[in-house]
Parts: structure tokens; sequence; C-alpha cells
């Protein structure tokens, strides 16, 4: 009998062996992008960007949905566990409470939420220091602008772009102290990520105040915000994605957000068998945020401001300048 149970024994794990070096290697990723969708030229577009980049490098195909109201978010994220899919990647902070739902009927499946901190045995959340790549590039718009005022249009009213705000003020008076700094956000729900008629409106009244350099954190509304600092002759700021390219040369900078690199380390750490649940925090020091400069916009970073943002960026990274972090103290400085 106990020759009998040692065979069965043997021979059961023989046959897990195989099993679980097979389901190691059978990632399935999947993508929940938020509202805007994929090719919102911003956030979501650097997730997919990220994806693609996996993809090439991997052979190994995702799954992606664009939602197109609150409601398909659970019912996205669901469906893909449901069907096996794992890592299922949610893209912003408005799929919080959909996540840590959902995470909890399938315990087995990995989440990873992008842009907000959900606490699950299951769940990796990823969260950017927003406010020090802000920082950066209001130290160029500051320095870039001939008229000593500059302009920011935000998306959804939240605390989130309010830190992104902070940190652009806080970049720009570091540059000069004199500089004005106008801001507006676009709305309070979701539909404020989708409106370049609206953000173009807004952009054209700082302009009209004598805003020279106008930086957006606001999604697709940014497209709006980009295309009339170029058709008025002034200097647009890109977020999240490079958008350099939208208006060669009317694009000061963009202040890049890596949810690229975050997507891609998750999927590879998911097949690799090193993914984590549990808060990954990326900053400057962390190449999680950044400028970007490419033939689209070196013409316009003189010297001057080249050093001027090093200087600033070496200083972060260091220590020796704390950016605020509106998120931790609502009380942006002065």
């Amino acid at each position: 009998m106990h020759a009998v149970l040692h065979r069965v024994a043997a021979i059961g794990a023989a046959l897990l062996l195989p099993l679980s070096a097979s389901l190691a290697a059978e990632v399935k990723p999947a993508i929940v992008y938020d509202l805007g969708g994929k090719y919102d030229k911003s956030f979501n577009e650097g997730v997919f960007h990220g994806a693609e980049e996996f993809k090439k490098t991997t052979g190994i195909d995702f799954r992606d949905f664009e939602i197109q109201n609150d409601a398909q978010r659970e019912q996205a994220l669901r469906r893909f566990a449901k069907d096996g899919f794992s890592p299922v990647l949610a893209v912003g902070f408005s799929q919080a409470s959909a996540v840590e739902k959902v995470a909890k009927e399938f315990p087995d499946t990995k989440f990873t939420i992008i842009d907000m901190v959900v606490d699950a045995p299951n769940v990796q959340s990823v969260v950017f220091k927003e406010h020090e790549g802000s920082f950066l590039v209001g130290v160029l718009a500051a320095k870039a602008s001939k008229t000593g005022k500059v302009g920011f249009v935000g998306g959804m009213d939240i605390p989130l772009i309010r830190r992104f705000a902070c940190g652009y003020v806080q970049g720009a008076k570091a540059a000069n102290p004199k500089i004005e700094v106008f801001q507006n956000m676009t709305g309070t729900t979701g539909a404020a990520w989708n409106d370049p008629v609206k953000g173009a409106e807004l952009a054209k009244s700082q302009i009209d105040r004598g805003a020279d350099v106008v930086y957006h954190a606001a999604g697709g509304t940014g497209v709006g915000v980009l295309r009339a600092a170029a058709d008025a002759g002034k200097l647009g700021i890109g977020v999240d994605s490079n958008q350099n390219g939208m208006h060669p040369g009317k694009v000061l900078t963009s202040m890049l957000k890596r949810v690229d690199n975050a997507t891609i380390a998750s999927f590879m750490a998911a097949k690799d068998g090193t993914w984590k649940a549990g808060v990954t925090v990326l900053g400057l020091k962390e190449n999680g945020v950044g400028w970007a400069l490419d033939d689209n916009n070196k013409a316009l970073i003189t010297a001057d401001l080249k050093t001027a943002v090093d200087a600033a960026s070496a200083d972060i990274v260091s220590g020796k300048v704390q950016v605020h972090d509106y998120m931790s103290d609502s009380k942006c400085p002065d």
C-alpha cells in the first residue's frame, strides 16, 4: 500500500512540474484603458506603447479594451479575469474601486493599477512623482517665456492633477521668482479628459492674458491645448507621452511619465515569475518621470535652458531640492 501511495505521489509530482512550468511561461496580459482610449496621444497611449514593446521583445501578445463609460471598468476587468488573463493592467486612478472589487473575486489573478494604490495581496500599484517632472518643465517654461507669464491647463480637477500644477509652479518660480502662472482645470467629471475644444478655449484665454508657454496635464483634452498654442504662435508643453512631434517647433518639451516602462516591467515580471504585489513609486531618480528632448524641439532648448534643467534635475535626484507633493500637503507654496 505504501509503495502504491509513493508511486501515486511521484506521478503527481511529475505531473505538477511541467504544469507549473507551463503556467509560469503562459502569461496572458490584458489592459483596460481609462476614458480617452488607447490613442489619446498621452497617458493611455503610453501604456499601449509599453505593451507593444513587450510583445516585440517576447513574442507574447496582449488583449486590451477601451471603456466608453465608468460602468464598463468592472465588467472589463471581470471578463479578462474570467477568461484567464493575468496580469490585468488597469490604467488610471478611476479604476481603483473596480480593481479592489474584482481582485477579491479572482484571488489567483494578478492585477496592476497605474496611478492609484489598491491594498490587496494580488494587486500591484504603480504611482509616479509627477511633481518632480512638472518642476523640470516649469523651469523650462519660465526660462523660455518672453512675457514672464505661463499657463497650465489640467484635466479633471483632482489632487493628482493639482500635483502636476503645483510642481510646475514651483519649478517656474525657481527659475524666475517673478513669473506669473495662470491655471485652469477643464472639469470635474471623466469627460474632462476628452474635451479638446474646451482645452483650446482655456489655452486661448491664458494666451490672451499674456501667457506664451502653456503646459497641459489633461489627457485627450491636451490635444486642443497644444493646437491652440501652436496656432497662436506660442509654445505648448506636452505630458505623459512625448508629444513634441504633434506640432514640431511649437512644443517646448513634454513631461514624460514613463507608464510604458511600468507596463513593460509588470508584464515582464509576470513572465519571469518575479511579479510582486505592493506599491512601486517612480520618480526622477528611478527614470519614472522626465522631460523630452528630440529633433522636434532641440532648436528651442538653448544651452542656457539645458544647463538650468540639468541642474534642477541633479538637485532633485540628490535631495537638495524637495519638490512639494500636493497629494501629501494641499498647500502649494507661493
